[in-house]
């Protein structure tokens, strides 16, 4: 296109009186040339159009054949998503309301075995007490007994020891006395 421009205006600013037979040949050359061009150009848009309308009606029927395989599918789902949201918002407030319960069935039982650590605590307490003031007693009771055993112990085991003493001295001196004795 940009050729026949450029023969258009060489052939504008020559003068009328140019144009000689050698030139006039040229010029049907080109212009020849040029109406071969645009019509391989015609020729080539035009198969390209019908190329287009082919691929355009290959489109649609596919666009069709998968209108009518996915719209049951679509009906379908749209039908299961009916029938199923009011079954999934009683599922929903079910769990809420079961979330509910679990929350306050786990504070009464938080409450329920705090209150049983504490009574547990206070038994343990009180046992111990009881334990410590029996171990106490036990010892005091011990230490009784063996100061009550011991006191007479000692007593009778002077008393012996005096009475061993004193016997002791009266065989000395009855032996020593009766002649027995000696050296």
């Amino acid at each position: 296109m940009e050729a026949v421009r450029v023969v258009v205006s060489g052939m504008w600013l020559q003068g009328g009186d140019s144009l000689s037979s050698g030139n006039s040949r040229l010029l049907m050359i080109f212009v020849g040339m040029v109406a071969v061009a645009m019509s391989a150009q015609a020729v080539a848009l035009v198969a390209m159009a019908i190329g287009a309308a082919k691929a355009r009606k290959r489109g649609m029927e596919i666009a069709e054949e998968l209108r009518i395989k996915v719209l049951p599918v679509i009906d379908g789902a749209q039908e299961i998503l009916r029938d199923t949201t009011p079954k999934i918002k009683i599922i929903t407030e079910n769990l809420v309301e079961t979330s509910h319960i679990v929350r306050s069935q786990a504070q009464e039982f938080d409450a329920t075995l705090s209150e049983v650590n504490d009574r547990t605590r206070a038994q343990v307490a009180r046992v111990d007490g009881m334990i410590t003031s029996t171990l106490t007693t036990t010892a005091e009771i011990v230490a009784t007994i063996q100061q009550s055993i011991r006191v007479p112990v000692r007593q009778v085991a002077g008393l012996v020891n005096g009475l061993k003493a004193g016997l002791d001295v009266l065989v000395g001196r009855a032996k020593s006395f009766g002649g027995f004795g000696g050296k």
